[in-house]
């Protein structure tokens, strides 16, 4: 998650791509997977409500709709209740299209072989898909076309800018996480995967539903739903093991998985898995903690 302007920060000390300092750091990391033969793409970010008055000089966050989201935001003086964001005019919309367009620029000058855009999680362009934060009335509102709408200039203003095969998209349909519900997310969705099929983007990535969003009464969006509509690229996540991840393949539901809490306390995963290697667990009090600690501290097999 890499924010794509100033506006886009809702947490501290995440990282961006909008500076020149910016991209002259990433260049360090870049080099170094390379290095070791690996590809790396960069998610480009903007959380939208998810944020507070305290990042942006006491200026209100932007949403589609001025939609309270309920509990509390991290900031560098602790939690605070959110605030209600102030609704984005249009022309504001158009700047942002054009930020996330210099983003995946920038990223490619960093040295990144793509970007993903972070469709998901209850960030900004989720906010724009979901009908429970988009009240708009106007192109950018009311029906799944016109709140998709968003999303949409952006991949093909970012795909006009680096090539299809240089951008994926990061997709939550049965997500709940940052106060988030739309009232027929299958539908909704499918339509969204389907309209996706026009774009050959180098992959989709969607997020199933975990134990938190159906905890949180979730409307779920099957996998196979999904699948059988989007004929791309699909990369799956969402707190799969080995064994679960091997049957979706298996079962063609997805063309890969992706893992995220495994990779960061088995930082040699690939080759745990292919020998039936015992994994280490992962302690979460270290997570999200500005040292190394629990970053990269974790033994290898070797």
């Amino acid at each position: 998650a890499t924010q794509i302007s100033t506006m886009g920060i809702g947490y501290p000390c995440t990282p961006g791509i909008h500076t020149l300092k910016q991209i002259q750091g990433w260049k360090k990391i870049t080099q170094a997977v390379h290095g070791k033969g690996g590809k790396i793409f960069l998610q480009l970010w903007h959380v939208g409500r998810i944020s507070h008055s305290s990042y942006h000089e006491g200026k209100l966050s932007v949403a589609p709709s001025a939609v309270k989201p309920s509990g509390e935001v991290y900031t560098f003086d602790g939690m605070k209740e959110y605030e209600t964001p102030r609704a984005l005019e249009i022309k504001e919309i158009e700047e942002l299209v054009t930020k996330y367009v210099t983003g995946a620029k920038n990223a490619i000058e960093a040295g990144f072989d793509g970007v993903e855009i972070h469709g998901a999680n209850g960030y900004l362009i989720d906010q724009f898909l979901r009908d429970g934060t988009n009240s708009r009335e106007d192109q950018y509102g009311s029906s799944i076309k016109n709140r998709s709408r968003f999303l949409f200039e952006i991949i093909e203003a970012v795909i006009k800018e680096i090539g299809a095969d240089k951008v994926g998209l990061r997709l939550s349909p049965s997500g709940t996480f940052n106060d988030m519900t739309d009232s027929d997310p299958k539908v909704h969705f499918a339509y969204i995967c389907n309209e996706l099929n026009k774009y050959k983007l180098a992959y989709l990535h969607i997020i199933d539903a975990l134990e938190g969003d159906i905890r949180h009464g979730a409307n779920v969006v099957e996998l196979s739903i999904l699948r059988d509509v989007y004929k791309g690229v699909l990369i799956i996540c969402g707190g799969y093991d080995k064994n679960r991840a091997d049957k979706t393949i298996e079962n063609n539901l997805a063309d890969a998985v992706a893992f995220g809490e495994l990779f960061v306390s088995n930082p040699d995963l690939a080759e745990r898995f292919k020998t039936n290697s015992k994994l280490n667990k992962a302690d979460t009090n270290t997570y999200y903690t500005q040292d190394e600690k629990g970053y990269t501290d974790y033994p290898s097999l070797s």
